[in-house]
């Protein structure tokens, strides 16, 4: 019943046009017919035998088409093509159009055909039978009436025969693009070679008929043995094209086999949708895991036997209706209808994990068998094949990422979107645009720089380079979404480039002003897997003549994990220049204590979501010490970054951390405002540790109010542009603690006085609205004048504005 439903169905949306369309063309058909079918009573008593004879062939005939096996989108052939085309070339348009709609109605009632689908087939029929009676007007007597034939007779014969076709094969493929939006000539030609062999087969053979009839109508039955072989030639047609819908090694369908079950599917699901049945299609993409490890090790045999036993075992666990396909290799597709919500998917899913759990034996030996399972649905994931195919491809790999067996399409988890691809372009065009920023219509990139602090001398020992994109549509460009996008492709090369390339200019313009910083720079794992970036960055040293020593590369754990051994090999030819590197995001990852001792390295940052909360979380507080004494006792520089408040500074001091960074002291700026804010910062020293119990040796002291701010982008990249934590902590001392209460406006480490270095009356108790957000004049660790500090710099150097 569901394929009857399919064949009778109209996506939403198409009905009106559709259905004008199939009227137009029965009205026409209509008119085409009139006069004929009027006349035809009085012919009727002077029709032969061989015309009733064939007739009730062609209804019969009928009864059972020729349908191609596996060709379930595909038209039938019906064996009455033959005899009503020999009934037009004999006895005319009347009797052919009669006996056509008689057959029609027959075989319509065998296959379920609604009204509108029988009534379109019979007009289309008496349009083609139209025309090629037309043709046979063009000849000068009656077709066939003598014998024997002259050419003339089969070349219009033919002639009509072909127009017959043409007409009736065109109108079935507008009715096609008008019902389901398809192209036209795409369709038209797509099944063109077998309808024309098919139905030119039984076309031709009708004058042949004719002739026969005309000398005597015990003839006509021996066209029955013509119409088999025809019938058969399109069963192994049928068949032929069958076999090229199965994947030959485990029988399943294949991806040919997959894209017309799914079209026709989502003709169905429209349907349905449209009458308000909440189903829905979901498309399961399967990829097997260590399935490259099998081939290896017992060889490409023993894997294909392995892929038959999975087809067996998931053919074995999907519902009865549901299609099983093999893409290719070690991918497989489940296409299920009819489920009601995403948890029948999951549920579907689920059991296809079951089934792979139990390890496969073959030859005695049991291999484990597991899988990774991407799940997109009709219609919330995509409305079509190809966007279906793609999310859950996505999902898949998504599920892969995680670790997990299962994931359900995400736009989140698509890197490859078309807004991203998008902004990929946009990405290319600024990188290769002509000048230093870069400006155009794709918008500019700059690099901004935060400044690193000594936290025990209060020196400023070197800055981040941190890369910002104002994009003209899309406003600043979050830099982590930057970099996910560009490190997919090549363009993560050219933007490396111009980020050395930018960088070590700008150190070498600092060095001939009399300012010497170090400045480090991010790199990505597809720069660290070919020895490119370390003769580039060779090069631009030598070329702007900077000390390797005032250039640090900074990589990730993540990126250190994913091919260790080329990672090594690109750093070791930097540490051997002279570039120092430092492991960013500093235990978020999963390094080894063997990576950390054998690496090059010179220094380690610990990651910001430990550093925000370890003011307020003991857990957090006691990971940052932990890190702190492994690097120290491995020789390591510690750089702890999302410093956002005096007290998190004072911790990290405590705990003997070398270097701070973060809007404590400043916010990432242009090169051009880093010189103005060098020359207004005076050093800022912690002054004697506090005494204080626990196991955390926290200062003894209350913590009022404290809000960190969420951890989406980047704190100390000043992503959001709302500046450091709004509500700061608010330490109120004890009583004769020395720590200073109630100090007036400026006190405490935000605004000593002219000349002092060392904080030594603790944690400031500011007045409301003071702070790190909103320091009075002349606070701050950069003693800078009214309006320029940390949370209040100049327009545009937050990198948000």
């Amino acid at each position: 019943m569901e394929a009857a439903s399919l064949r009778n169905s109209v996506p939403p949306g198409r009905a009106a046009a559709f259905f004008g369309f199939v009227w137009t063309v029965v009205a026409v058909a209509v008119a085409i017919s009139a006069a004929p079918l009027t006349a035809l009573p009085g012919l009727l008593s002077t029709l032969p035998v061989a015309f009733w004879l064939m007739a009730a062939l062609a209804v019969a005939a009928d009864a059972h088409p020729f349908t191609p096996p596996g060709r379930r989108s595909s038209p039938a052939v019906f064996p009455s093509v033959c005899l009503t085309f020999a009934i037009l070339l004999g006895w005319g348009l009347g009797p052919a159009i009669a006996t056509q709609t008689a057959a029609v109605a027959v075989s319509s009632w065998r296959m379920r055909h609604t009204v509108w689908r029988a009534a379109f087939n019979a007009a289309q029929y008496a349009w083609a039978l139209g025309a090629a009676y037309a043709v046979t007007r063009l000849a000068p007597r009656d077709l066939l009436s003598g014998w024997p034939a002259p050419w003339t007779d089969v070349a219009v014969a033919a002639a009509a025969a072909a127009s017959w076709f043409l007409v009736s094969y065109g109108l079935v493929t507008l009715a096609l693009r008008m019902r389901f939006g398809t192209r036209w000539w795409p369709a038209f030609r797509q099944g063109f070679a077998f309808e024309a062999v098919s139905n030119g087969a039984l076309l031709l053979l009708a004058p042949v008929l004719v002739a026969a009839a005309r000398t005597t109508a015990a003839l006509v039955p021996l066209v029955l043995v013509p119409l088999y072989a025809v019938s058969r030639m399109v069963r192994l047609s049928g068949e032929q094209e069958r076999l090229t819908r199965l994947d030959p090694l485990t029988g399943l369908a294949n991806r040919k086999a997959l894209l017309t079950d799914v079209t026709e599917q989502l003709a169905l699901h429209a349907e349905r949708a449209a009458k308000g049945a909440p189903v829905h299609l979901a498309l399961l993409l399967l990829d097997l895991d260590r399935f490259k490890h099998v081939n290896d090790a017992l060889g490409h045999a023993v894997g294909d036997r392995l892929l038959v036993e999975v087809g067996h075992r998931l053919v074995g666990t999907v519902r009865p209706g549901d299609t099983v396909v093999r893409l290719g290799g070690d991918e497989f597709a489940i296409v299920a209808g009819g489920l009601p919500d995403v948890d029948a998917a999951r549920e579907i899913a689920d059991r296809v994990v079951a089934a792979l759990t139990e390890p496969v034996s073959l030859d005695g030996l049991p291999l484990d068998v597991g899988g990774s399972i991407g799940i997109a649905l009709y219609p919330a994931h995509g409305r079509d094949i190809e966007t279906l195919m793609r999310h859950a491809d996505v999902a898949m790999y998504d599920a892969k990422h995680r670790g997990d067996t299962v994931a359900v399409y995400a736009p989140e988890s698509d890197h490859n979107s078309p807004e991203r691809l998008s902004l990929l372009a946009d990405l290319r065009q600024v990188l290769e645009a002509p000048g230093a920023t870069g400006s155009g219509d794709a918008g500019e990139i700059a690099m901004y720089y935060q400044p690193q602090i000594a936290i025990a001398t209060g020196q400023v020992v070197g800055v981040e380079a941190l890369l910002r994109w104002r994009h003209p549509r899309r406003g600043m460009v979050d830099p982590e979404e930057l970099i996910r996008v560009a490190e997919q492709s090549a363009v993560m090369r050219l933007l490396t480039r111009r980020v050395v390339d930018d960088v070590v200019e700008q150190v070498a313009k600092w060095s001939a002003a009399g300012m010497v910083l170090r400045a480090a720079v991010n790199v990505s794992v597809r720069d660290l897997h070919t020895g490119e970036i370390a003769d580039q960055i060779a090069d631009r040293l030598a070329r702007f003549n900077v000390p390797p020593e005032q250039l640090q590369l900074e990589i990730t754990e993540g990126a250190l994990m994913a091919d260790p051994r080329r990672v090594l090999a690109t750093i070791s030819r930097l540490d051997k220049i002279g570039v120092a590197i430092a492991l960013d995001d500093f235990g978020t990852g999963y390094s080894s204590m063997q990576h950390l001792r054998r690496l090059p390295l010179a220094e380690v940052k610990v990651d910001r979501s430990f550093v925000l909360g370890m003011a307020v979380d003991a857990d957090d507080a006691a990971i940052v010490r932990s890190m702190i004494e492994l690097a120290g006792a491995l020789g390591l520089r510690v750089v702890a970054e999302g410093v956002e408040d005096e007290r998190t500074w004072r911790l990290l001091h405590a705990a003997g951390c070398d270097i701070a960074q973060g809007w404590f002291y400043a916010r990432p700026m242009p090169a051009e405002d880093l010189a103005a804010w060098l020359s207004r910062y005076r050093p800022l020293k912690p002054g004697p540790a506090q005494q204080g119990g626990g196991r955390h040796r926290w200062p003894t002291a209350t913590i009022r109010s404290a809000r960190v701010r969420p951890t989406l982008g980047s704190t100390e990249d000043g992503l959001d542009g709302t500046g450091p934590i709004e509500a700061a902590p608010i330490v109120i001392p004890p009583a004769g603690s020395g720590m200073g209460e109630g100090g007036p406006a400026g006190d405490g480490p935000a605004a000593e006085p002219a000349g002092n270095g060392t904080v030594g009356s603790g944690p400031a108790a500011e007045p409301a609205g003071s702070g790190p957000a909103a320091e009075p004049a002349g606070s701050g660790p950069a003693a800078e004048p009214a309006g320029s500090g940390p949370a209040a710099e100049p327009a545009g150097s937050d990198g948000v504005d």
